[in-house]
């Protein structure tokens, strides 16, 4: 059983839009998957508009793999490397620790992460 990064069973990201690496709705992970798509993120404009500087562009429809181009407020399941990257650079959106995969603490300490946590915001 998948675990996150809190150690408990690992919760659904999305379904609408469907995400994850098996497209699964979670943030499961496996060897093939080399950029760890493993935080659950609630993006933001910023965020979005920070990946696609950095040479990820997740807001352009891609209509021929069935992906309508993501949203704020849309929850996603991303590397974790670019998170990191986005919380370095200040633009860092929530992210449901829940649906987290623990694997992401490979490469975003949990203490990255708390202050970003869905709830913390307050």
């Amino acid at each position: 059983m998948a675990r996150n990064v809190l150690g408990t069973p690992l919760a659904t990201c999305s379904r609408d839009p469907l995400t994850g690496w098996f497209r699964d709705g979670c943030c499961n992970t496996d060897a093939s998957d080399r950029g760890s798509h493993t935080v659950c993120a609630t993006v933001t404009d910023e965020f979005l508009n920070f990946l696609r500087a950095d040479g990820n562009d997740l807001i352009t429809p891609r209509p021929e793999h069935r992906f309508r181009g993501l949203r704020p407020g849309d929850g996603w399941c991303v590397c974790a490397a670019s998170w990191r990257r986005a919380a370095e650079a200040g633009v860092a959106c929530p992210v449901d620790l829940e649906a987290t995969h623990e694997a992401a603490l490979q490469i975003v300490p949990l203490d990255l992460l708390l202050p970003y946590a869905k709830g913390a915001e307050a």
